[in-house]
């Protein structure tokens, strides 16, 4: 797990995707966050990812690391967290988000990765394939 958070934090933005229906929606994210031993994600409860979400919550997260000339996709089931002490952790690692969420505005979403396989790829070699 803390592989896949390193190289999230690394490339800055990752791209989630969700469903909608039969439709695939696919949007950037910034936020990953570890807590109380899981890797966490974060949106408002107010977006339509949240909505997605909630409706299926199978997600796919990919990654690019152009400097590296690797990447990685991670599957998962997203899980609600609602603990005031999750989303004050993930803020707390994200300050800039303080100006539209906070931990008591009753919008703030806070997600953990439940049974992620996350396979990182790199041009040339076999798959890393990674549980948590």
């Amino acid at each position: 797990m803390q592989e896949v958070y390193d190289f999230l934090k690394k490339t800055g933005i990752y791209y989630l995707a969700t469903v909608e229906g039969d439709q695939p929606r696919v949007r950037p994210f910034g936020t990953v966050d570890i807590f109380d031993g899981k890797l966490y994600i974060q949106t408002g409860k107010s977006k339509d990812v949240s909505k997605q979400i909630a409706a299926n919550p199978k997600i796919e997260i990919c990654a690019f690391d152009p400097a590296g000339g690797k990447w990685i996709r991670v599957q998962a089931a997203a899980v609600e967290d609602p603990r005031r002490e999750a989303k004050k952790h993930m803020l707390d690692a994200y300050p800039s988000l303080r100006d539209r969420y906070s931990e008591d505005d009753g919008n703030t979403l806070v997600l953990y990765l439940k049974d992620a396989v996350a396979t990182f790829t790199e041009f040339g070699k076999d798959p890393k394939i990674v549980k948590f």
